[in-house]
């Protein structure tokens, strides 16, 4: 078997630099177009709550949560993934903070260590579910990237992992940072993370040959690409359209229609996906053009249950 590349950072970059270095680094590891999702999942919990008192205190603490789900949690998710990844992404992103020396590793650890006492710290302003949802996040990214779990290498198992932490667990947090969970709520969130799952599937497009090469079992690298992109395709509107029918089971029929509506309307865009060629312009395309529809419909039910 092929000896893995090295990827240990040059000896000219011991000493990174000035402060403005060191954190330009510690962002690039976090990688902030990722904290979109958690965060948008941490309001719709809000939302779904029921609160309706929007004072200072209350927008403070959605704030708060808002900036624990996104750039704390999904920032740390993110550094533990580089850290784990750096083998990979030497082929797939040479570019990246610590196959290109950018960082090092005393940087990485030392951003690990900030980011998880930051994120335990702020869920404390809350209550201890989310504490215990926090902690629960924090296994989860471990078990994701890290050896001996590496349950990357195992793209459905991987993929849900991801898609609950992103999706399920950010929504929970949100609504119990204000009241107990519903049944409602807690549906929406679990169906949800069944979408983010064919999400993360596209956005796995990106790696297949480095990890076909390096052994992790993506789902793209395992089907290919049409029939991964058929796969994702799938799971996204099964989700959205079992979200519907849930919601036109509660009597939300006016938001169920919209769902509806929506999910029709994302049809064109994925007739176009499932004919691209190239595996990387896939999920560049889809990124920016579908996923869309799927936060819209999670904005619409978390309004729909709270109504």
């Amino acid at each position: 078997m092929a000896a893995e590349p090295s990827v240990q950072p040059p000896a000219h970059i011991s000493n990174p630099g000035t402060l403005k270095e060191l954190l330009s680094g510690s962002i690039a590891l976090m990688k902030p177009v990722t904290w979109f999702p958690p965060v948008l999942a941490f309001i719709c919990g809000t939302i779904a709550s029921g609160v309706t008192q929007f004072e200072f205190v209350t927008v403070a603490l959605i704030a708060l949560g808002a900036l624990m789900s996104g750039p704390i949690l999904c920032g740390l998710s993110q550094v533990i993934n580089e850290y784990c990844d750096r083998h990979v992404d030497a082929i797939n992103e040479p570019q990246r903070p610590i196959p290109s020396g950018r960082v090092t590793f005393r940087h990485v650890y030392v951003t690990i260590a900030v980011l998880t006492i930051l994120g335990i710290g702020l869920s404390l302003a809350f209550n201890m579910s989310v504490v215990y949802l926090t902690i629960l996040g924090m296994i989860l990214a471990v078990v994701y990237s890290a050896e001996p779990f590496r349950a990357k290498k195992l793209g459905w198992i991987g993929n849900a992992i991801v898609a609950v932490s992103y999706e399920g667990l950010p929504w929970l947090a949100g609504h119990m940072a204000f009241a107990p969970i519903t049944q409602e709520s807690f549906v929406l969130a679990m169906l949800y993370s069944v979408g983010a799952h064919g999400i993360m599937t596209i956005n796995d497009f990106k790696s297949i040959e480095g990890d076909r090469l390096m052994g992790i079992k993506s789902i793209p690298a395992q089907m290919g690409a049409d029939w991964a992109a058929m796969s994702a395709v799938i799971t996204i509107n099964a989700a959205l359209l079992a979200a519907a029918i849930y919601m036109l089971g509660t009597g939300n029929y006016i938001s169920a229609a919209i769902m509806v509506a929506l999910g029709l309307g994302q049809i064109p865009t994925q007739r176009k996906f499932l004919r691209m060629s190239d595996p990387r312009a896939r999920a560049i395309f889809y990124n920016a053009s579908g996923v869309m529809i799927f936060v819209w419909c999670m904005v619409v039910s978390a309004v729909g249950i709270r109504s």
